[in-house]
């Protein structure tokens, strides 16, 4: 019997060493390691003949017991360092992992806003003001229309923008990701606050100013002073959580 040592041992030995990995950490790399232990001897190749093609079928294989994307890439990042100590060490001449990727982690929708607390924020927006009723038209189109806030701050008041309203119609043309356009309808309380705004755009636009909403110093308004007013109006409205225009377009 060889009395070499166990090169996982070895490898576990100079992260606990070398690296000063904390227990835990180092019981999920000796985890990671007995499950390529494992799929390489259920391929019954050695360690050192794995190669990309068959490396990527072990990770499928993860895949499919539904481990997490995270689960995988840590698994796969526990390889790959163990893999790149046996390149220090000479043991090997080749990277078995070269081009191998754990799935991406699907990204989570934002929260949606409950029906009452995107209620309350619209109606605290009420006052008859230049700003509430900038605010109220910016809210019930991000709300009730459903648009992204690249859609709602580049609708201008007349056609020959990347976006517009058409009041007779009910209907909102934006332009959406990548570059497609769409009529979007418009329902009466965001119709109700497009006319109120409408009505006192004025007293902030510019003469040139085409787009439909404005910052007070009558030019286009900006993604952050969307956000902050917005956040503004919900603290003022006493929501519970941070609001921000994704939470409205996906309530």
């Amino acid at each position: 019997m060889s009395d070499a040592p166990d090169p996982f041992d070895e490898y576990l030995t100079t992260l606990r060493v070398q690296r000063r990995l904390a227990e835990r950490t180092l019981r999920l790399y000796a985890d990671a390691l007995a499950r390529l232990q494992a799929g390489c001897q259920g391929l019954g190749l050695a360690l050192d003949e794995l190669r990309p093609s068959s490396a990527r079928g072990l990770v499928a294989e993860l895949h499919a017991t539904r481990l997490g994307p995270r689960s995988l890439a840590l698994i796969l990042s526990a390889w790959r360092g163990y893999y790149r100590w046996l390149a220090q060490q000479r043991r090997i001449d080749h990277d078995p992992l070269a081009g191998v990727k754990a799935p991406k982690a699907a990204r989570p929708l934002p929260k949606a806003l409950a029906g009452d607390d995107a209620g309350a924020l619209a109606d605290h927006a009420q006052g008859g003001d230049v700003a509430s009723r900038r605010d109220r038209c910016l809210i019930e189109l991000l709300y009730g229309a459903g648009l992204r806030l690249g859609e709602v701050l580049g609708l201008d008041v007349q056609p020959g923008g990347a976006g517009h309203v058409d009041l007779a119609n009910t209907e909102a043309h934006v332009l959406g990701k990548g570059a497609k356009r769409r009529a979007v309808p418009l329902g009466d309380p965001a119709l109700r606050a497009l006319r109120d705004w409408l009505a006192v755009r004025g007293q902030w636009a510019r003469s040139d100013e085409p787009a439909l909403l404005l910052g007070e110093r009558g030019a286009r308004l900006s993604p952050s002073q969307a956000r902050v007013r917005l956040a503004q109006v919900a603290v003022q409205a006493g929501l519970p959580a941070h609001v921000h225009p994704h939470m409205l377009r996906h309530s």
